[in-house]
């Protein structure tokens, strides 16, 4: 996955690694939640329901956050393949999580859609192998109220723990072999999500 191409990145893309049904976006949560997930394959009843969640189908993104899995309560990172017609509901129903001119028709119509939006979306700078930001940027999708139980419990076709993974494409870094580390990397490519202009994309 090179930092740099002969074709620019579009700015707003989600990149993921998908299959012609599902796509796997990543979380990473305390051992008490992430372990049971990863053996049951789908989240435990202390997962909780009601509360927004945010996924992250950017890999390298999700180490950023919680910094190769070292982070409190960030120790257990999971890959989490969910159904494509899901996360197509998802952003489809989603509203940016903040105000952008040319987007939304004024600050007012962008905040009535927000409280009413069962999902929202950011979008944050994408991270290269050393973490560093890229240009262009990341998917961020949080879900609430009906959509965060639909993920839990009707989209949500594997759970893998890739904690290990993390942890040795971080330990070659250290170990200045960064083209093995690379080579270790999920591959995402863009996904076909379709015209989203309600999301600035």
């Amino acid at each position: 996955m090179p930092e740099a191409t002969a074709h620019p990145v579009p700015r707003h893309q989600i990149r993921a690694a998908h299959t012609a049904g599902t796509v796997t976006v990543y979380q990473a949560y305390h051992p008490r939640i992430g372990v049971p997930a990863a053996r049951d394959g789908r989240f435990p009843p202390a997962w909780k329901r009601e509360r927004m969640t945010w996924v992250k189908p950017s890999f390298l993104w999700m180490m950023y956050r919680c910094g190769w899995a070292t982070k409190a309560d960030q120790e257990t990172v999971l890959a989490v393949e969910i159904t494509r017609a899901g996360f197509d509901r998802a952003l489809s129903g989603a509203c940016l999580s903040h105000y952008v001119s040319g987007v939304h028709a004024d600050r007012e119509a962008w905040a009535r859609t927000l409280r009413t939006a069962p999902a929202r979306v950011q979008w944050d700078p994408e991270r290269d192998l050393h973490l560093n930001p890229l240009p262009h940027r990341s998917l961020q999708l949080g879900l609430s109220g009906p959509m965060s139980r639909a993920y839990a419990d009707e989209w949500t076709v594997s759970v893998r723990d890739v904690t290990p993974l993390a942890r040795e494409i971080h330990g070659l870094l250290r170990s200045g072999e960064p083209e093995a580390a690379r080579a270790l990397l999920p591959l995402e490519t863009p996904y076909p999500a379709g015209p989203l202009e309600h999301l600035g994309a």
